[in-house]
């Protein structure tokens, strides 16, 4: 785009003032043409997953086409910051996870956006389980059993992960930390690689979003462990809570939401929250997050901002505790 070598306050104020010469009219026409869905990460995992089922489900409300567009890198970064230096018209959306939203802005020593500043919330669609699953040949086929033998063989054994710094990482880390144990982090583009690889049984374990790896938990390539959740997902209820599991204290969930750059127009944030409620509505749409682990929500944008918020702060410690960091 025309400003996007400027200094991001620059590039901001610019986009700002060549919307302001929108009108009301156009506002309220929202939207006249194809809405863009920004995924930052690769295709296969669960943003990638639960993205293009809401923007299949937005079509028909807002009556336009929602284009997903996949801009993986970085953590999650390069799509957070393209997004974040779009013009704030409503036409380029970001489909949020924790990743680029709550954990970076603690985790990179430059971050390229500032999530709380550059983006504004608008509604957190879904809630969503972990699953802690392990390769078909591992020799473990319950957590306390997985424990048992990552004790005994120090060292040996690899998790994967969408990234460096990602959720699923820390997951890892924080798993390591609480049981004691030492594990290779091997980081992948995305979870759809680190997926392929565990099938294939060339890393060990991973802890991950639930929609991307429970249809392979069903095929029986890999084997479910656990969950790091207060309480056992209706996806997969035969599988147990890592505290059922004998592991208290380790929970850890997952989240998808929409977001736009600041400046957005409030109708327009109003719109696309009444547009997102509604699509969450279709018992169709419902069921199917469902299945995977994915529980709806629709918050507003106040109550999603709040959460952006208490979650910066919660992983910041985590991120601490853990001693990752990336330049």
């Amino acid at each position: 785009m025309l400003h996007k070598h400027l200094p991001k306050w620059i590039a901001a104020t610019a986009a700002a003032l060549a919307f302001a010469a929108v009108t009301p009219h156009a506002v309220a026409a929202y939207p006249d043409k194809p809405v863009r869905l920004i995924i930052p990460f690769a295709p296969g995992g669960s943003t990638d997953i639960l993205g293009r089922l809401l923007a299949e489900a937005l079509h028909p409300i807002l009556g336009q086409t929602v284009i997903v567009e996949n801009k993986p890198g970085a953590g999650g970064n390069i799509g957070g910051d393209f997004v974040a230096r779009s013009a704030p018209d409503g036409y380029t959306l970001l489909l949020a996870a924790a990743g680029p939203t709550v954990i970076n802005p603690s985790l990179y020593a430059n971050m390229p956006f500032n999530p709380a500043k550059d983006l504004v919330a608008i509604t957190c669609i879904e809630k969503e389980h972990n699953l802690m699953v392990v390769k078909k040949s591992l020799p473990a086929k319950t957590l306390q059993e997985f424990l048992q033998y990552a004790r005994a063989n120090p060292g040996k054994l690899s998790f994967g992960s969408p990234g460096n710094g990602s959720p699923a990482q820390l997951a890892g880390e924080l798993l390591k930390q609480k049981a004691g144990l030492q594990a290779e982090h091997v980081p992948y583009k995305g979870t759809g690689p680190a997926l392929t690889d565990l099938v294939a049984g060339h890393i060990d374990f991973m802890i991950d979003n639930m929609p991307a790896l429970l249809p392979q938990v069903k095929a029986g390539t890999i084997r479910a462990l656990a969950v790091p959740s207060d309480a056992r997902a209706s996806a997969a209820p035969d599988v147990p809570t890592f505290s059922e599991a004998g592991q208290p204290g380790f929970v850890v969930m997952a989240w998808k939401g929409l977001m736009a750059p600041a400046g957005t127009p409030p109708a327009v944030v109003d719109r696309l929250h009444a547009a997102v409620v509604k699509a969450l509505q279709d018992p169709q749409l419902r069921a199917r997050f469902q299945e995977l682990g994915a529980e709806p929500l629709g918050s507003t944008p106040a109550e999603f901002a709040k959460q952006i918020a208490d979650e910066t702060a919660w992983w910041g410690k985590l991120v601490q505790s853990t001693g990752t960091k990336i330049q």
